[in-house]
C-alpha cells in the first residue's frame, strides 16, 4: 500500500508539473499575443498597418465618394431650405462634432496614438489645422453662394493644382496615363454640370480663394500620412482644436450677423446635424483616402 501510494504521489506530481509547465507556456503564448496586439495597435506604426490592411485605397475612395455626394447635397439644404445661412459656423459645428466623437473614441481607447512629437514640429500640425480651417470653410461659403455645378467646377480644378504645386514645390512628376485619366474625368464631370452653372461675383472669388487652400490642405495631409505615420484619426484629433479656433476667428468675417437669432426646432436640427455627421465622416474618408 505503501508503495502504492508512493507511486500514485509521483504520478501526480510528475501531472501537475506537465500541467503547470503547459499552463506557462499557454500563458507565455497569451502574454506574447497580448504584446504583439499592443504593439499593432498602441504604436503609430502598428496603427497605421492597421488602417492600411481595413481600408485599402479602393474601400478609401468609394467611402470618401458616398459621403462626398451626400454631404454636398445636405449642406446645399441647410444653407438654403432651411435657411441657414452661416457656412462657417456650420463648419464649426462639423468639426465640434468631429471633435465630440473623436474624444469618444480616445475615452474608449480606440482613438490610434499619434507618432513621436520629435517626428512632426507643432507647427506642421499649427499650419495644417489653419490651411484645414479655410479650406473647408470656403468651400462651404462658395456652396452657398453658387450653384452645386459651379461648386463642382470649382472642385474640378483643385485636382490639375495640386499636380502643379507638388511639382513646383516637391519635384513630383505624373505619368502622362495619370495625366490622360485626370482629363477625361474632369471634363466628364465638367460636361455633367455645364448646365448648372449659375453663381455671382462674390461666389466665384470665394470659389477661386478656395481652390489654394484645399490643394494645399490634401498635399500636407497626404505627406504626412504617407511620409510620418500618422493615421486620418490621430492627426484628425491633433489638428481638428487649430481649425476649431481660426473657424471662430474666421465668423465675423465670412458670417452675416444673426446665427444667434437662428430659430432652432426639431427639423432644422436634424437637417444640420445629418450634415454634421456628414462632414465627419467626410473629414475621416477624405483622409483615409489621402493616405
Amino acid at each position: 500500500m505503501g508503495l502504492f501510494d508512493s507511486w500514485l504521489s509521483k504520478d501526480v506530481r510528475r501531472f501537475i508539473k506537465r500541467r503547470d509547465s503547459d499552463a506557462g507556456e499557454t500563458g507565455r503564448a497569451l502574454e506574447e499575443l497580448r504584446s504583439s496586439l499592443y504593439n499593432e495597435l498602441r504604436t503609430s506604426e502598428g496603427a497605421k498597418r492597421q488602417q492600411q490592411r481595413c481600408c485599402g485605397p479602393v474601400v478609401a475612395m468609394t467611402f470618401n465618394f458616398m459621403v462626398a455626394v451626400g454631404i454636398i447635397l445636405a449642406n446645399k439644404l441647410v444653407l438654403g431650405k432651411i435657411g441657414f445661412n452661416f457656412p462657417i459656423f456650420l463648419t464649426l459645428i462639423h468639426y465640434f462634432t468631429a471633435w465630440i466623437f473623436m474624444a469618444i473614441f480616445k475615452g474608449l481607447a480606440l482613438l490610434p496614438v499619434s507618432p513621436p512629437s520629435k517626428t512632426t514640429p507643432f507647427s506642421s500640425l499649427f499650419f495644417l489645422g489653419a490651411v484645414m480651417a479655410l479650406s473647408t470653410g470656403l468651400a462651404n461659403t462658395s456652396l452657398k453662394f453658387n450653384s452645386v455645378g459651379f461648386y463642382q467646377m470649382a472642385k474640378i480644378s483643385v485636382t490639375p493644382t495640386i499636380v502643379l504645386a507638388e511639382f513646383i514645390l516637391l519635384k513630383k512628376t505624373v505619368s502622362f496615363k495619370k495625366v490622360l485619366a485626370l482629363s477625361v474625368v474632369s471634363i466628364g464631370v465638367a460636361i455633367a454640370t455645364v448646365a448648372d452653372l449659375e453663381f455671382n461675383m462674390f461666389g466665384a472669388c470665394i470659389a477661386i480663394l478656395w481652390i489654394i487652400p484645399s490643394a494645399i490642405n490634401k498635399i500636407l495631409w497626404s505627406n504626412l500620412q504617407q511620409q510620418s505615420n500618422w493615421t486620418a484619426l490621430a492627426l484628425m484629433w491633433k489638428t481638428t482644436p487649430v481649425t476649431i479656433f481660426f473657424l471662430l476667428a474666421l465668423m465675423p468675417w465670412l458670417d452675416p450677423p444673426g446665427a444667434l437669432s437662428f430659430v432652432w426646432d426639431v427639423s432644422n436640427a436634424s437637417a444640420i446635424l445629418i450634415s454634421a455627421l456628414l462632414g465627419f465622416l467626410l473629414q475621416w474618408s477624405g483622409a483615409l483616402a489621402l493616405g
